[in-house]
This record gives C-alpha cells, sequence and structure tokens, in this order.
C-alpha cells in the first residue's frame, strides 16, 4: 500500500465499525492499494471524466437561462416580456433538442462518438454565442434553438461513448459522472448569475451566455484534440491496428476488451436517450455476427412490437412515470428558482441568486449519495414515498400562499416556503430521479426495450416542455394554483404506482418478466378491489 493509502487507512479506520460499514470500508482500502489507480487513474477514466464535462456545461445552461429572465437589464432588453413569452424564451430549447437526440446515432455512427460529441458542443457553443450577442429577442430565441440542436446531438453520444470504453465492472459508476457534473453545473451558473447582477449594462445577461460560448468551444476541442475515437465502433468498420493502439492507450485490458466487445449498447441509448440519474444503461450481451442477423428483424418489427400484449402495460407504464417526472415541477423550480424566490418575498435579485445557487449545492451534495445508493432503494417504495413527500412540500406551499400567510420583506410564512423549495428539490433528487428512469429501462421486455425507453423519454421532453412553458403564466395569474396542481400530479402519480407498480430491485429479468404476465390495468384494478373489500369487513 502507498503511504498515502496508509495515511487515509489510519485516519479513517472506524473504531468498532459495525459489521455493515465494513464492506464499503474494506472497498476503499482495497481501491488505495491499486496504487496505478489511486495515484495515476487509467486513461478510460480520465477518458470518460473529460467526457463527462459535457453534461457540466449543459448544467450551466440550465442554471443561468432562469436568473438571467429576471434580471432587469434583460427584460428592459426584450420589453418586459409576459409570462407566455418567457416561458417560450425558456422553453425553447427542449423541442429541437428532442428532435436532434434522435439523430444523435446516425451522426455517432458514420463519423465516430467522440467526433458527434463535439460537433454537438460547437453547435451548442454556436448557440450560446448567438444568444450572448443577439440584438433582438428573435435572435436570442433563435440562440437557444441551435443551442437545443447541439445538445441533443452531444448528449445523446456521451453515454454511448463512456459505455464503449468502460469495463463492465466500473461502467456504472462511470455513467453517473455526466448526471453529477451536471448538478454541478447547475452551481456554477446560478453563482455566475450572482456574480454579474451588479453589473450597470446588458453585460449583466450576456456574460454568463459568454462564458457558457467559451466553455463549449473549449470542450469541443479537447473532445476533438484528445479525446481518442471509440475502440469498439474502429473495430466495427474495419480499423483493428487502430483500435488495438486505442485500447492500449485507454489502459484497457485484454479480457475487458473481450467483454466490452461482446457486449452490444441498448439502441436507445444509440438514438439519444439520456442517462438517468443512476446511469443505468441496458446493455445486451451477443456477439456481433447475431446482432447483424437480428438487427433488421429487430428495426421492423420495434413498432409493433412495444404494442404486444406482453410489452404494452409495461410500455404505459414507463410513458406515465417518465411524463409525471416532469408534472411534479422539478423543472419549473430548476429554471424558475429566482422566480419563485422573488414570490416567496425575497425583494432583490442578489438575494434570489443567492438562495438559487443555495439551492443548486442541496441539489448537487445530495445526488451524489442517491446514485451511489440507487441499487439499495426499492424502486417502488422510494417512488411512493418520494411521491407523497412532494405532495406534501407542494400542498403546504400552495395552502400558505392560498391562507394569504406568505407576506414580502415580513412573517415566517415566507421563510417555510423557502425552505419547503428546497426540501422539495432533496426529496425528488433521492427518489424519483433516480427510480424512474431507471425502472422505466429495466421493465421493458428485451425484444423492445430500445423502442419503448426511447417513447418514454418522447413524454419526459414532451412534458418537459410544456411545465417549461406554462410555469411563468401559471405563477402570474395564480400564486398557488401551480403548486396545487404540481402536488396532485404527484399524489395521483403514487397512488398509481401504488396499484400498477411491482417492485424490480433485486429482481433478474426473468422474474420482471413473471412480474408482468398476464396483468392488465383491469386485473390490477380488481386486486385493488378484494384488497378494500377484504379490509372493510375487518
Amino acid at each position: 500500500m502507498s503511504a498515502l493509502a496508509s495515511l487515509v487507512s489510519a485516519q479513517i479506520r472506524p473504531a468498532g465499525a459495525s459489521n455493515r460499514l465494513k464492506p464499503r470500508y474494506n472497498q476503499l482500502l482495497q481501491a488505495m492499494k491499486s496504487s496505478s489507480l489511486f495515484q495515476r487513474p487509467p486513461g478510460y477514466i480520465v477518458a470518460a471524466l473529460v467526457c463527462s464535462l459535457g453534461g457540466f456545461i449543459f448544467g450551466i445552461d440550465t442554471g443561468i437561462i432562469g436568473p438571467v429572465t429576471v434580471m432587469d437589464d434583460f427584460k428592459h432588453y426584450v420589453g418586459e416580456p409576459s409570462p407566455t413569452v418567457h416561458g417560450l424564451i425558456v422553453s425553447s430549447i427542449l423541442i429541437p433538442a428532442a428532435v436532434s437526440s434522435f439523430f444523435a446515432g446516425r451522426v455517432a455512427d458514420a463519423l465516430g462518438r467522440s467526433r458527434g460529441i463535439a460537433i454537438g458542443s460547437s453547435i451548442f457553443a454556436l448557440g450560446a454565442a448567438l444568444e450572448a450577442a443577439s440584438v433582438h429577442i428573435a435572435m436570442f430565441i433563435l440562440g437557444r434553438v441551435v443551442e437545443g440542436i447541439g445538445e441533443g446531438l452531444y448528449l445523446g453520444t456521451l453515454i454511448a461513448y463512456i459505455c464503449e470504453i468502460s469495463p463492465p465492472r466500473h461502467r456504472g459508476a462511470l455513467t453517473t459522472a455526466p448526471q453529477l457534473l451536471t448538478t454541478l453545473g447547475l452551481v456554477t451558473g446560478f453563482f455566475t448569475c450572482y456574480g454579474t447582477a451588479d453589473i450597470t449594462s446588458s453585460f449583466s445577461w450576456r456574460l454568463p451566455f459568454l462564458l457558457l460560448a467559451v466553455y463549449s468551444l473549449l470542450f469541443a476541442v479537447i473532445v476533438f484534440i484528445w479525446l481518442p475515437p471509440s475502440p469498439r465502433w474502429l473495430s466495427l468498420r474495419g480499423r483493428n491496428d487502430e483500435a488495438e493502439r486505442t485500447w492500449e492507450k485507454l489502459g484497457i485490458a485484454a479480457a475487458d476488451r473481450e467483454k466490452i466487445m461482446n457486449q452490444i449498447q441498448d439502441p436507445a441509448t444509440e438514438t439519444g436517450t439520456p442517462t438517468d440519474a443512476a446511469g443505468s444503461i441496458a446493455m445486451v450481451t451477443m456477439t456481433d455476427k447475431s446482432t447483424r442477423r437480428e438487427l433488421p428483424k429487430s428495426k421492423k418489427d420495434k413498432l409493433l412490437d412495444v404494442f404486444s400484449p406482453d410489452a404494452r402495460m409495461r410500455l404505459f407504464l414507463a410513458v406515465f412515470l417518465m411524463g409525471m417526472q416532469q408534472l411534479s415541477g422539478i423543472d419549473g423550480v430548476l429554471y424558475y428558482a429566482p422566480l419563485l424566490f422573488q414570490q416567496a418575498g425575497l425583494d432583490t435579485n442578489q438575494s434570489t441568486f443567492l438562495a438559487s445557487g443555495v439551492s443548486a449545492i442541496v441539489i448537487f451534495a445530495v445526488t451524489i449519495p442517491a446514485t451511489l445508493y440507487a441499487d439499495q432503494w426499492g424502486r417502488r417504495i422510494s417512488t411512493i414515498l418520494g411521491g407523497l413527500g412532494m405532495t406534501a412540500t407542494m400542498f403546504l406551499m400552495g395552502g400558505l400562499y392560498a391562507g394569504g400567510a406568505v407576506y414580502a420583506g415580513e412573517g415566517a410564512g415566507r421563510w417555510v416556503v423557502i425552505v419547503c423549495i428546497y426540501l422539495f428539490a432533496v426529496i425528488y433528487c433521492i427518489s424519483w430521479a433516480v427510480s424512474m428512469k431507471l425502472y422505466a429501462a429495466e421493465i421493458q421486455p428485451q425484444r423492445t426495450r430500445a423502442s419503448a425507453t426511447s417513447i418514454a423519454h418522447g413524454s419526459n421532453w414532451i412534458t418537459n416542455f410544456l411545465v417549461a412553458l406554462f410555469t411563468p403564466s401559471l405563477l402570474a395569474n395564480s400564486s398557488y394554483g401551480a403548486y396545487f396542481l404540481f402536488g396532485a400530479c404527484t399524489l395521483f402519480t403514487s397512488l398509481v404506482c401504488c396499484v400498477f407498480m411491482p417492485e424490480t430491485r433485486g429482481k433478474s429479468l426473468d422474474d420482471i418478466d413473471v412480474a408482468f404476465h398476464g396483468k392488465s390495468p383491469t386485473d390490477a384494478l380488481k386486486r385493488l378491489g378484494r384488497v378494500l373489500k377484504r379490509r372493510l369487513r375487518r
């Protein structure tokens, strides 16, 4: 063991540590004993972390757009936008991102994973530059649209690349990196606006986008020059010698290379399906030969297969969960945090931006343990309890506003609202952010997983767009309406999950198939009715 590892071992060894902590303690020491990993990470780890910086710039954009749209100089620039225009400005990035994500796989297949990421981030940088230099609101929205096109292209390729260069034993951990860096980007974005808010010119809102354009272009240059192409992509195109050199550069052992080459990534990722909060990517193990033989049939039948009797209930459940995930109001909180804190009584931009930055720090902090312990929490119970917790916070905030208990500048009501906003974000990050995307993918039959997951994520994009578009109007027309709406959505989702959502944690794919076999919504409702009758008779 290295001297540094020995020192850390002496410092962290728990006196009388419980048996529950010993496995993780031993794993940490084992990792430190591998001096090559502890002192100098292999090339594939460095490449995965560099690639994950794409999540960082995505998070920055999410973090700056909300504060920018409430800056006085920006509102003067666009002429005091109506709530509808405000929502359009924020949400205009989402539909282009959804559309371009469906073509991300084709671009990456044709040009290579690293080049696809570089092209997407370059387009993203162009969009940010257009926003920074805009002379009219139409030019600003055009910049948002261009950003969305680039975002869909590079986000749709990040996880594909990381999976193709990572040994199976490290793949789960490495695929969480983009999600963690996205939350770090949120922190950076909010505090960038906090730092520029006092600039008395349009530079107060232009500078964050200018910095975003620089970050994105720098990321594109690093990826294009340094990030090696996927060895698996090279091998599939007959460039075996180059692939062998790339494996060596990445530090992948021969045994791991064979495992990676014998695993075909779920096409849902290839076609731009975003990673979930737990970084879970469905993988199908088969030889390249069998893949080439089976793929044409899969492409031909996949649209019909998702509606087959054994798959349609799972499809509907996945579409419902992914849509309702956004209707919880989480992106309303992320995009419009300054507006929410302003409504709660924080009367200056500095105060609202600081509160928004703190909320981003909280989200980043809780995302780390949430991703690490995702496989130890039941999907069903975390979804139901998380939904009920978010319902309570939303109804409490709505009730305070409806009862006139929130006053600007005074009273305890506004502080209760602020705490509830933080609490809502925490509950979401440790429950729905982790469980829903993972569950939506793992419940699907293998033959329909790609198409069903893509359709489910499509519902997520659409509801995300609707929340971003209409939240300003809801807040402008009623101080409490949005909270009751989102609370009702989370409550309804929890009730549906109580009836239709079987647990999948720790179950094999065969066990999951059995759990859904022969089940229909009618059967579930009948079963619920029988349970209620038995309870009422007691």
